[in-house]
C-alpha cells in the first residue's frame, strides 16, 4: 500500500502492561494500535509494560501500524522503542523544536509522532513541524488543563487549535490524529467529534475504546458519493487534454484531480 493512502483513521491507546488487550487488539479493526507506556500505566508497572510493549511490537499487528508511546524524555524508553519493531514512537508533552530534534536523535532513525498537549506547543506548530514530526497527535485533555479550559462535551475552544495543528502537519507532509473522546459510552459525542475532524481533514482519531473503532473508521472512509465523485473526475480527466474541465455541470481543475486520485486510493 503506498504510504500516502495508509489508513489512520483509529489509533487506539492501549496500556501496554495489559497483555490481555494487547492480544485482542490483533482481532480488532483500528488502523493503529498505540502501545502506552505514559498515561496508562502505573509507575511500579513501568519496566514491565516497557518489556511487554516491545515484545508486543516485535510480533506485529499484522496490516495495522504499531506506535509506542514512551514516557517523557525517558531514556530506557527511548533506547527499548528505537530498538524495537515498532513503526513510530510517540513522544507526549512535546514543546518545541528542540524537543523533536533530541527524540528524533534518540530514536536513529525511527519515525517520530508527537503529543500536542501544551501551550508553547500551539505557538510552536510549524517549527515542530519542519523539525521532522512525522505525526502530530492533539492531545486535548492535558491543552485543556494547562488553559484552563472547563470540562465538557463542547469543543469550540479547540478548533482553532485544530486547524493550526492540521495546517503545520499538512506543510510538511506529516500526519494528523485528533485527539480522544473521553465518554466512550457517548457515540452520538464521538460521530460529531469525528465528523468535524473528518471535514476538517484529519487521518483519523485517537482512540481509548474498541467500541469507537467502527464510528471512527466510519467518519474517515470515504462515503459512497465521495467515491462516485472521485471516479468521474478521474474518468474525465482520462479523457481531457488537462486544465479545466466540466464534470456534471461544475468546474473541476487539476487540484480536484489530485483530491480524487486521493479518495479513490483510501477507498482502495
Amino acid at each position: 500500500m503506498h504510504e500516502s493512502f495508509r489508513p489512520r483513521r483509529s489509533a487506539l491507546f492501549l496500556p501496554a502492561s495489559n497483555g490481555r488487550a494487547i492480544e485482542k487488539a490483533r482481532g480488532l479493526a483500528a488502523d493503529v494500535v498505540i502501545l502506552d507506556l505514559e498515561d496508562a500505566v502505573a509507575a511500579e508497572a513501568k519496566a514491565g509494560a516497557r518489556e511487554a510493549a516491545v515484545a508486543a511490537a516485535d510480533e506485529g499487528f499484522g496490516a495495522r501500524q504499531c506506535v509506542i508511546r514512551v514516557n517523557a524524555d525517558d531514556p530506557y524508553d527511548l533506547a527499548a522503542a528505537a530498538a524495537s519493531k515498532a513503526d513510530s514512537v510517540l513522544a507526549p508533552k512535546v514543546r518545541n523544536a528542540a524537543d523533536v530534534a533530541r527524540y528524533r536523535a534518540a530514536l536513529g532513525g525511527k519515525p517520530l509522532w508527537v503529543m500536542i498537549e501544551t501551550c508553547e506547543a500551539i505557538g510552536r506548530l510549524q517549527d515542530i513541524a519542519d523539525a521532522g514530526a512525522a505525526g502530530l497527535v492533539l492531545g486535548g485533555n492535558d491543552l485543556a488543563l494547562e488553559l484552563g479550559a472547563r470540562p465538557g462535551a463542547e469543543r469550540a475552544w479547540l478548533a482553532p487549535v485544530q486547524a493550526m495543528m492540521l495546517a503545520a502537519a499538512r506543510s510538511r507532509g506529516a500526519i494528523a490524529l485528533d485527539g480522544v473522546c473521553n465518554d466512550f459510552s457517548d457515540d452520538a459525542r464521538l460521530r460529531v467529534e469525528c465528523d468535524a475532524a473528518a471535514a476538517m481533514g484529519y487521518d483519523g482519531k485517537s482512540l481509548i475504546h474498541p467500541r469507537q473503532i467502527d464510528i471512527c473508521n466510519a467518519a474517515f472512509s470515504p462515503g459512497e458519493a465521495d467515491i462516485a465523485w472521485a471516479s468521474k473526475v478521474r474518468d474525465a480527466f482520462a479523457g481531457s487534454d488537462g486544465g479545466v474541465i466540466q464534470v456534471e455541470g461544475k468546474m473541476v481543475e487539476a487540484l480536484h484531480l489530485v483530491q480524487a486520485e486521493r479518495i479513490l486510493g483510501m477507498a482502495k
